[in-house]
């Protein structure tokens, strides 16, 4: 299961090794807007100038940058629906032991599986908490990934950022790591102060390995 991991498309949006700011990855959050004229989500973020002073820059990305950044393997034509009868028959083929209309469970899958359901939400998910519970996209990608067929992950991911833009209030975090990435894709001068690190679980290569058995 971890050379699976390793050789698989998901692999960097997994475990690259990437520090976050807080300052940054929450600026973005609070100032994020979708456009539907570009079909891009543009965000305002702050930086020094050669001259010290603060300056504001607006910050835009689409489903490409993500798919580029994450190195997904993916395209636009690509599905975002996968069979729900092949999702089903994969889950049997592997040792799922819940009911087949209820709830996915990755404490209900054969061990090796279940870590790799860990992985995936730990990892890709887009919401807080109820890690044992396994989202629809997330079997999606699963799926595509075991059977090796097509998926369009990074119109997903986007589309679960999109739908943060438009959150009222205070927009929860989604996808700290990928937001830093995409930041440091395009804004390569962005101030980075210890202090300000954000402290993420991430999964890695030596995780992988650890914690598979």
């Amino acid at each position: 299961m971890a050379k699976f991991l390793r050789e698989s498309r998901v692999a960097k949006a997994l475990s690259d090794k990437i520090v976050i700011y807080e300052s940054h990855v929450r600026a973005f959050w609070n100032t994020t807007r979708y456009e539907e004229s570009d079909k891009m989500i543009h965000a305002i973020l702050r930086k020094k100038d050669q001259a010290g002073m603060d300056i504001y820059v607006e910050f835009e990305f689409g489903v490409g940058d993500v798919r580029r950044v994450l190195d997904l393997q993916d395209s636009d034509n690509d599905p975002t629906i996968m069979s729900e009868r092949l999702a089903k028959g994969l889950w049997c083929r592997m040792g799922f032991t819940g009911h087949i209309n209820g709830k996915l469970l990755k404490t209900n899958f054969s061990k090796a599986y279940r870590y790799l359901l860990h992985c995936m939400v730990n990892s890709l998910s887009h919401r807080k908490g109820a890690y044992n519970e396994v989202s629809d996209y997330i079997m999606n990608i699963v799926t595509s990934l075991v059977l090796n067929r097509r998926y369009n992950i990074s119109q997903v991911i986007f589309e679960y950022m999109k739908e943060n833009c438009f959150a009222e209030g205070d927009k929860y975090i989604t996808y700290p790591r990928f937001v830093m990435m995409l930041l440091n894709d395009k804004i390569k001068d962005l101030p980075k102060i210890r202090s300000d690190v954000m402290e993420v679980r991430n999964i890695t290569h030596e995780t992988i390995l650890r914690n598979q058995g």
